[in-house]
Protein backbone atom coordinates (compact mmCIF):
# COMPACT_ATOMS: atom_id res chain seq x y z
CA UNK A 1 0.00 0.00 0.00
CA UNK A 2 1.42 3.45 -1.03
CA UNK A 3 -0.59 6.12 0.56
CA UNK A 4 -0.09 10.02 0.05
CA UNK A 5 -0.81 12.32 2.85
CA UNK A 6 -1.73 16.05 1.93
CA UNK A 7 -1.94 18.56 4.72
CA UNK A 8 -2.64 22.65 3.59
CA UNK A 9 -4.85 22.81 6.65
CA UNK A 10 -2.49 26.02 8.38
CA UNK A 11 0.42 27.84 7.38
CA UNK A 12 2.38 24.53 7.67
CA UNK A 13 2.23 22.78 3.81
CA UNK A 14 2.84 19.32 4.23
CA UNK A 15 2.60 15.94 1.80
CA UNK A 16 4.37 12.71 2.39
CA UNK A 17 4.11 9.17 1.09
CA UNK A 18 4.12 6.17 2.92
CA UNK A 19 4.45 2.67 1.92
CA UNK A 20 3.70 0.00 3.69
CA UNK A 21 5.79 0.68 6.94
CA UNK A 22 8.26 3.38 5.48
CA UNK A 23 8.13 6.79 4.89
CA UNK A 24 9.75 7.08 1.32
CA UNK A 25 9.71 10.81 1.65
CA UNK A 26 7.99 14.06 3.22
CA UNK A 27 8.02 17.42 2.29
CA UNK A 28 7.29 19.85 4.99
CA UNK A 29 7.06 24.32 4.98
CA UNK A 30 5.74 26.48 6.95
CA UNK A 31 5.60 30.23 4.92
CA UNK A 32 2.95 32.70 4.76
CA UNK A 33 2.56 31.72 1.02
CA UNK A 34 -0.11 30.99 -1.05
CA UNK A 35 -1.15 27.05 -0.95
CA UNK A 36 -3.03 26.88 -3.91
CA UNK A 37 0.06 27.54 -6.22
CA UNK A 38 2.34 25.29 -4.30
CA UNK A 39 0.91 22.21 -3.46
CA UNK A 40 0.50 20.43 -6.72
CA UNK A 41 4.24 21.01 -7.02
CA UNK A 42 4.97 19.64 -3.73
CA UNK A 43 3.15 16.37 -4.82
CA UNK A 44 4.47 15.93 -7.77
CA UNK A 45 8.15 16.97 -6.98
CA UNK A 46 7.92 14.20 -4.16
CA UNK A 47 6.38 12.08 -6.40
CA UNK A 48 8.92 12.00 -8.55
CA UNK A 49 12.43 12.35 -5.65
CA UNK A 50 10.70 9.07 -5.11
CA UNK A 51 10.16 7.30 -8.07
CA UNK A 52 6.41 7.19 -7.85
CA UNK A 53 3.44 7.92 -10.59
CA UNK A 54 0.02 7.88 -9.49
CA UNK A 55 -0.73 4.38 -10.66
CA UNK A 56 1.02 3.53 -7.71
CA UNK A 57 -1.24 5.31 -4.96
CA UNK A 58 -3.59 3.41 -3.19
CA UNK A 59 -4.91 6.09 -1.13
CA UNK A 60 -5.39 9.61 -0.15
CA UNK A 61 -5.37 10.71 3.65
CA UNK A 62 -6.35 14.89 4.03
CA UNK A 63 -6.10 16.86 7.28
CA UNK A 64 -9.88 17.92 6.66
CA UNK A 65 -9.45 20.67 9.38
CA UNK A 66 -10.07 22.71 11.36
CA UNK A 67 -7.58 25.66 10.68
CA UNK A 68 -7.48 27.97 7.74
CA UNK A 69 -10.82 27.93 6.12
CA UNK A 70 -9.20 28.50 2.76
CA UNK A 71 -6.15 26.37 3.58
CA UNK A 72 -8.25 23.69 4.61
CA UNK A 73 -10.58 23.86 1.58
CA UNK A 74 -7.66 23.74 -0.78
CA UNK A 75 -6.25 20.41 0.54
CA UNK A 76 -9.46 18.64 0.85
CA UNK A 77 -10.73 18.97 -2.81
CA UNK A 78 -7.23 18.44 -4.01
CA UNK A 79 -7.42 15.24 -1.97
CA UNK A 80 -11.18 14.43 -3.37
CA UNK A 81 -10.18 15.14 -6.87
CA UNK A 82 -7.29 12.93 -7.01
CA UNK A 83 -9.40 9.70 -4.95
CA UNK A 84 -12.05 10.20 -7.45
CA UNK A 85 -10.04 10.54 -10.57
CA UNK A 86 -6.97 7.46 -9.54
CA UNK A 87 -10.43 5.89 -8.05
CA UNK A 88 -8.97 4.74 -4.71
CA UNK A 89 -10.07 5.60 -1.20
CA UNK A 90 -9.98 8.90 0.52
CA UNK A 91 -9.04 9.36 4.22
CA UNK A 92 -9.83 12.56 6.33
CA UNK A 93 -7.57 13.15 9.50
CA UNK A 94 -8.78 16.00 12.26
CA UNK A 95 -5.45 18.59 11.77
CA UNK A 96 -5.39 18.99 15.11
CA UNK A 97 -4.68 15.00 15.88
CA UNK A 98 -2.24 14.98 13.54
CA UNK A 99 -0.52 17.46 15.51
CA UNK A 100 -0.95 15.57 18.62
CA UNK A 101 1.21 12.74 16.93
CA UNK A 102 3.98 14.64 18.62
CA UNK A 103 3.49 13.45 22.13
CA UNK A 104 3.61 9.73 21.22
CA UNK A 105 5.95 9.41 24.20
CA UNK A 106 4.18 11.92 26.37
CA UNK A 107 2.93 10.62 29.52
CA UNK A 108 0.14 12.45 30.19
CA UNK A 109 -2.58 14.67 27.83
CA UNK A 110 -1.85 16.15 24.57
CA UNK A 111 -3.83 19.64 23.79
CA UNK A 112 -2.63 20.48 20.27
CA UNK A 113 -3.48 24.05 19.09
CA UNK A 114 -4.28 26.57 16.19
CA UNK A 115 -4.88 30.12 16.72
CA UNK A 116 -8.04 31.13 16.08
CA UNK A 117 -8.23 34.89 16.88
CA UNK A 118 -9.58 37.38 19.62
CA UNK A 119 -7.69 34.86 22.19
CA UNK A 120 -9.44 32.01 21.25
CA UNK A 121 -7.58 28.52 19.67
CA UNK A 122 -8.87 25.23 17.44
CA UNK A 123 -7.58 22.55 20.12
CA UNK A 124 -8.77 19.71 21.71
CA UNK A 125 -7.20 16.58 24.06
CA UNK A 126 -5.62 13.35 23.38
CA UNK A 127 -3.91 10.23 24.66
CA UNK A 128 -1.84 7.47 23.87
CA UNK A 129 -2.85 4.45 25.19
CA UNK A 130 -1.24 0.98 24.27
CA UNK A 131 0.33 3.05 21.15
CA UNK A 132 -2.76 4.06 19.60
CA UNK A 133 -3.93 8.13 19.85
CA UNK A 134 -7.27 8.41 21.77
CA UNK A 135 -9.66 11.63 21.40
CA UNK A 136 -10.66 12.36 25.28
CA UNK A 137 -12.13 15.85 24.30
CA UNK A 138 -13.50 16.57 21.01
CA UNK A 139 -11.84 19.12 18.42
CA UNK A 140 -13.74 22.59 19.60
CA UNK A 141 -13.30 26.45 19.49
CA UNK A 142 -13.12 28.50 22.30
CA UNK A 143 -11.25 30.69 24.79
CA UNK A 144 -7.37 30.18 25.78
CA UNK A 145 -8.08 31.31 29.23
CA UNK A 146 -11.11 29.14 29.65
CA UNK A 147 -9.59 25.79 27.78
CA UNK A 148 -6.82 26.13 30.47
CA UNK A 149 -9.23 26.39 33.57
CA UNK A 150 -10.80 22.90 32.23
CA UNK A 151 -7.22 21.26 31.80
CA UNK A 152 -6.52 22.08 35.27
CA UNK A 153 -9.58 20.46 37.03
CA UNK A 154 -7.92 17.15 35.43
CA UNK A 155 -4.74 17.39 37.60
CA UNK A 156 -2.62 15.46 34.99
CA UNK A 157 0.35 17.12 32.97
CA UNK A 158 -0.68 18.43 29.44
CA UNK A 159 1.67 19.01 26.95
CA UNK A 160 0.70 22.05 24.19
CA UNK A 161 2.41 21.48 20.65
CA UNK A 162 1.65 24.21 17.90
CA UNK A 163 3.07 26.75 15.67
CA UNK A 164 0.67 29.38 17.89
CA UNK A 165 1.78 28.36 21.00
CA UNK A 166 4.21 31.62 21.18
CA UNK A 167 0.60 33.40 21.23
CA UNK A 168 -1.42 31.39 24.24
CA UNK A 169 1.45 30.43 25.91
CA UNK A 170 1.52 32.72 28.85
CA UNK A 171 -2.05 32.47 29.66
CA UNK A 172 -1.76 28.68 29.55
CA UNK A 173 1.07 29.18 32.26
CA UNK A 174 -0.53 31.20 34.45
CA UNK A 175 -3.86 28.94 34.40
CA UNK A 176 -1.81 25.71 34.53
CA UNK A 177 1.19 26.28 36.27
CA UNK A 178 3.73 23.23 36.49
CA UNK A 179 0.91 21.25 34.74
CA UNK A 180 1.50 22.45 31.53
CA UNK A 181 4.25 21.28 29.59
CA UNK A 182 5.26 23.01 26.23
CA UNK A 183 6.86 21.32 23.31
CA UNK A 184 9.76 21.96 21.65
CA UNK A 185 10.14 24.74 18.51
CA UNK A 186 11.14 21.32 16.23
CA UNK A 187 7.82 19.55 17.17
CA UNK A 188 4.97 22.54 16.23
CA UNK A 189 5.25 21.32 12.68
CA UNK A 190 2.46 19.14 11.77
CA UNK A 191 3.83 15.81 10.21
CA UNK A 192 2.68 14.67 7.00
CA UNK A 193 3.78 11.34 7.88
CA UNK A 194 1.87 11.15 10.93
CA UNK A 195 -1.10 11.72 9.09
CA UNK A 196 -0.79 9.09 6.71
CA UNK A 197 0.17 7.22 9.17
CA UNK A 198 -3.20 7.64 11.30
CA UNK A 199 -5.21 7.07 8.08
CA UNK A 200 -3.40 4.28 6.60
CA UNK A 201 -5.31 2.00 8.07
CA UNK A 202 -8.82 3.24 8.28
CA UNK A 203 -11.60 2.47 5.90
CA UNK A 204 -12.31 4.84 2.67
CA UNK A 205 -15.04 7.51 2.79
CA UNK A 206 -17.63 8.70 0.40
CA UNK A 207 -15.68 10.77 -1.93
CA UNK A 208 -19.11 13.35 -3.00
CA UNK A 209 -20.26 13.71 0.33
CA UNK A 210 -16.94 14.22 2.31
CA UNK A 211 -16.73 17.77 3.61
CA UNK A 212 -13.84 19.61 5.77
CA UNK A 213 -13.90 20.08 9.46
CA UNK A 214 -14.18 23.79 10.18
CA UNK A 215 -15.37 23.89 13.54
CA UNK A 216 -16.71 26.74 12.82
CA UNK A 217 -18.66 28.90 10.29
CA UNK A 218 -16.15 30.67 7.70
CA UNK A 219 -16.88 34.02 8.77
CA UNK A 220 -18.49 34.88 5.75
CA UNK A 221 -21.02 33.02 6.19
CA UNK A 222 -21.28 33.49 9.92
CA UNK A 223 -22.26 37.38 9.28
CA UNK A 224 -24.68 36.54 6.56
CA UNK A 225 -26.84 33.79 8.21
CA UNK A 226 -26.93 36.31 11.74
CA UNK A 227 -28.30 38.98 9.17
CA UNK A 228 -30.58 37.17 7.88
CA UNK A 229 -31.87 35.59 11.35
CA UNK A 230 -30.65 32.14 10.80
CA UNK A 231 -28.27 32.67 13.75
Amino acid sequence: MTVLAIDTSNYALGVALLEENQVLGEYITNLKKNHSVRIMPAIEQLMKDCERVPADLSKIVVAKGPGSYTGVRIGVTIAKTLAWTLQIPLVGISSLEVLAAAGRYFNGYISPLFDARRGQIYTGLYQFTNGQIVAIEQDQILLAVDWAAKLAKLDQPVLFVGNDLPIHQAVLEEGLSSQAVFACVTEHNPRPSELALLGKDKPGEDIHSFVPNYVRLAEAEAKWLEANGKL
